[in-house]
């Protein structure tokens, strides 16, 4: 997982866009708005994602600076080590990073599976990955639409036309989606579109959107 620190990300001081990049970057300038004790809300969010970022704005921004490197820093306990990952290997089996955990199956999945050449756990990873490829396209178009969603609740939910450019969204329907935003202010308009690229692109026309 990336550091927190790194993380691209864009701050809005209400409508307005104050600030895209490096969390470290962004989180100073939010913070200047902050101390210059204007009116409107200031939010920060994940700029590929649009999940919401939450920090302490106390203290001098050096202080602000201190509790992100604090929480970059921060590592999950390493996992406990498995036979699979972890047990001696003989000649031609290079450590491959797998993790064993439990599969239930019913008996005519495990003989199935048994008799693949290479046994189950080589035919489960093969059908895995052959999943994520047939899938790519939908899984990012519903990546897309899930960000784009996300930002516009947030910041354009009371904004005329918002439940109609969602509809548009999820269809797939570009020039009403464009339609419906093109009153809305400037940053908010630009960014829900820049979010809604591959939403409302060719991936989205070729599965039918998601409606």
């Amino acid at each position: 997982m990336e550091d927190r620190i790194e993380i691209r990300c864009i701050a809005f001081a209400g409508a307005r866009c104050i600030a895209a990049g490096a969390l470290a970057q962004v989180a100073l300038k939010a913070k200047e708005a902050i101390d210059r004790g204007g009116r409107e809300p200031i939010l920060l969010f994940d700029a590929a994602t649009s999940e919401p970022i939450e920090l302490d704005f106390r203290g001098t921004p050096a202080d602000l600076l201190k509790r992100l490197e604090r929480s970059a820093s921060r590592r999950p306990p390493a996992a406990a080590p498995t036979p699979e990952t972890d047990a001696p290997r003989g000649p031609g089996r290079p450590r491959l990073g797998v993790v064993a955990r439990e599969v239930t199956l019913l008996p005519r999945h495990w003989e199935w599976l048994n008799a693949q050449p290479g046994g189950a756990s080589v035919a489960l990873r093969k059908l895995v990955e052959q999943a994520r490829r047939d899938h790519d396209g939908r899984d990012r178009l519903r990546r897309a639409q899930e960000a784009a969603y996300r930002f516009m609740s947030v910041m354009a939910g009371d904004r005329p036309g918002f439940e109609e450019a969602a509809r548009a969204l999820f269809a797939g329907d570009r020039p009403r989606f464009d339609r419906l935003v093109k009153p809305w202010p400037a940053d908010i308009r630009n960014h829900a579109s820049k979010l809604a690229v591959v939403a409302l692109g060719p991936i989205a026309q070729a599965s039918g959107a998601v409606r």
